[in-house]
Order: C-alpha cells, then structure tokens, then sequence
C-alpha cells in the first residue's frame, strides 16, 4: 500500500525514515494527504481533504487540531502519550531543586558581580546567604495526575527521599502497576492541597481543568508551597499566581510556560517550553506517531487515539473491512445484514465505541462487492467505510 503523509513541522528523522521504509510518500504540499504528521503546527484554519484519514501529534497535547471537526469527519487524530515522559520527568525534578535551593538566582546574582579576581570570592562568600533554601528530602510533593508524567516524577521524587502522595481518579491500570508502593493515595484533592510542600500539576487541559488552580485552591495550600506546572499554561490562573507569589503564600512558582505577566520575577522560574526538548524525546515521539499512523491505515487498527476508541485486531488472510458509524443502536446488525445479502462470512469481528462514535473491524473470508461497500456508506449514520484487501 502506497500512502501520502503530509508533514507539518520538523519531524526527525527517524520517524520520517520510517515512512519512506514503508513505501509512503512524505512532504509539505500534498492537496490530497491520507495522513497528516505534525507538533505544534495548528490545524484550526486548515481545510481537510474529503479523503483524509488520520492526524496523528508528536507529542502528547492536541490543543492544536481541531477534535470535534475531526471526529465529524470520521477523522482519527493520535497522540504519544509516555514518548517523551522521561524528559518532562528530568525537567520537573530539575524544577524541584531549583524551586527550593535558590540555585538559578544565586547563578544568575554571581554571574552579575564586578570586581577583581581577588575580591569575587569574598564577595561569593558574603552573598551566599542570601540564597540559602530547604532540602526536599523529607518533605511532601503532591502530584496531581498519575498518568505516564506524574508516575514517574512520583516514583523518581519518592526515590529523592521525599513522601509522595498522589491524586487521579482515573488513573490507568498501567500506570497504577508502575507506581511505587511508597506513593500514597491522596483522600481528596483538598487533602492534597493542604499537606504538600511541593505540587506538580500533570493534568491534560479541557474545560473542566482550565484554571485549575486558582485563588481559591492556593487558599488551601501550605504558606510557602511551591507549585511546579510542567503539564499545560491554563492550567494555572497567572494573575492569583502572581500575587500569590507576591504575597508569599507561594514561596515559588516555576512553569515551562511563561508569560508577560511571568518573567522577571525572582520568585517565578520560567523555563522557556523546555519539556520535550531532547534528541531522545523527539525521536521517540516521531517514531511512535508514525508507527501509529502505519498501523491505522495499512490495518485499521487503533492505539493511542484522543477521538477514537481503542481498537485493535490481529489480521487474518482476509480482507478487512472498517466501519465507522454514529453510536446508534442497530447499526451493527445493519452492517452485517449488508454482508450477509452476499454472502459473506465473517472470520473476526471488533466493535468498539467512545461517546457518540462507534467503530467497527470486521476480517472477511471473501471479497466484498462495489456495490455492497457502496450500501454499507448508504446506512443512516455511517460516516466513512474502509475497505483493505
């Protein structure tokens, strides 16, 4: 099979050589792409091909593509969850000791010294105690989201020495078996909120969670906590952090997400959006999305989708056919009623569906007529068949 991948962005190259392994063709000027690859390259005033089949995101935010059109067109967009983990992980631990240690601001207070080579050093040692700050062994972190970031900023933290409690309620099993058993379950958010020293949000940004925290929430912290926002900008409210901060009730907020109103404070430690920003990282994040993209259009097969419901089927010999249909009752029997007319028999089957969304893998013994691909894309609520012999 020969497909077109229209890439937005630079993409490394490992991913890229993987598409060409695979016989795809890969550019930036495709009018009719069957996929798209991109990072942070925003398709929200973009016009989909009437044949585009997939997006799939070298990275794990999907502020950038447009879901709900997507997902009227029958589109999948993809994601890599976990690819690039270890290096937001290294940054927050980094974000730990400089929040507590005064690390950056006694850097940057030394690199601002004038004088003589001799008088340096005693100014260094007059100076140091301005910028002593406290161990985090021994104290409390809150992390709040246990997803692939926050177990292992959890685990890798509880490692350091600290006490670790954690909240999610919809902690996957696959991350709750990689949690370490010294990681405590938070009762409550507001638990959480009151007895931690350190809070590192790791929280995808919906509606619900925008602003997440805000006034009211930091009235509830510890005076002198120190928060750490290495998920998403509108996670935060920027305006009750900064006067927060101010206030002192946060002794220190540091965010791979600054803004205007963010820079220059010593208190605030702005990374410049440093999260994903390794060789390491990058490969692995361009590689897994391209693998998915692969998977999904040579076999249907879903993995890591934010729109479409996990599906998954091993080949048979046979053709395969993919339905994807409103989540409306009947729809299932009206598909097979259609192979039957000719009949077909069925080898596999998988159904699955998310929200208003239903998707259908269905492996045949014999090919499948024009006619009958053409009935089955007639059915009231079918948004899109597939046909891969």
């Amino acid at each position: 099979m020969s497909f077109k991948v229209q890439v937005f962005n630079k993409i490394d190259n490992a991913g890229l050589q993987r598409i060409s392994d695979q016989g795809y063709k890969h550019g930036a000027d495709f009018e009719q792409p069957d996929a798209i690859l991109l990072r942070s390259y925003s398709l929200h005033e973009y016009q989909f091909a009437p044949g585009l089949l997939a997006v799939a995101r070298a990275g794990a935010g999907v502020n950038n593509i447009p879901i709900e059109a997507c997902t009227k067109r029958g589109i999948v967009v993809f994601n890599t969850p976990g690819a690039n983990a270890n290096a937001v992980k290294e940054l927050v631990i980094t974000g730990l000791m400089l929040s507590s240690r005064k690390i950056y601001q006694g850097i940057t207070w030394a690199n601002s010294l004038d004088g003589s080579g001799s008088e340096i050093p005693k100014l260094i040692e007059k100076g140091k105690s301005n910028f002593a700050g406290p161990e985090i062994q021994g104290k409390t972190l809150g992390v709040i989201g246990l997803g692939a970031i926050g177990m292992l900023v959890a685990n890798a933290a509880e490692n350091l020495g600290m006490k670790v409690v954690g909240y999610d309620p919809y902690i996957s099993v696959d991350a709750a078996w990689q949690l370490s058993k010294y990681v405590k379950k938070a009762p409550s958010l507001e638990s959480l909120l009151r007895h931690s020293d350190y809070i590192s949000l790791h929280m995808p940004l919906m509606d619900s969670t925008k602003n997440f925290i805000d006034k009211s929430k930091i009235a509830l912290m510890k005076n002198g906590v120190r928060i750490l926002n290495f998920a998403r900008a509108g996670l935060v409210n920027n305006s009750d952090i900064m006067e927060a901060v101010q206030q002192q009730k946060v002794a220190c907020f540091v965010t791979d997400f600054p803004d205007e109103h963010l820079i220059s404070h010593p208190n605030i430690i702005s990374y410049p959006h440093l999260g994903a920003s390794t060789p390491e990282s990058e490969k692995n994040c361009a590689v897994m999305a391209v693998e998915e993209l692969i998977d999904y259009l040579e076999n249907g097969n879903i993995k890591n989708s934010v729109n479409f419901p996990l599906a998954e089927l091993p080949r048979t010999d046979g053709p395969r056919l993919i339905v994807i249909n409103e989540n409306i009752p009947a729809m299932v029997g009206q598909i097979t009623n259609v192979l039957a007319d000719q009949q077909i028999n069925i080898s596999d089957m998988l159904n699955q569906h998310r929200g208003n969304i239903a998707y259908t893998i269905i492996d045949l013994d014999d090919k499948i007529q024009s006619t009958q691909l053409k009935k089955l894309q007639e059915i009231a609520g079918v948004m899109r068949v597939r046909y891969l012999d």
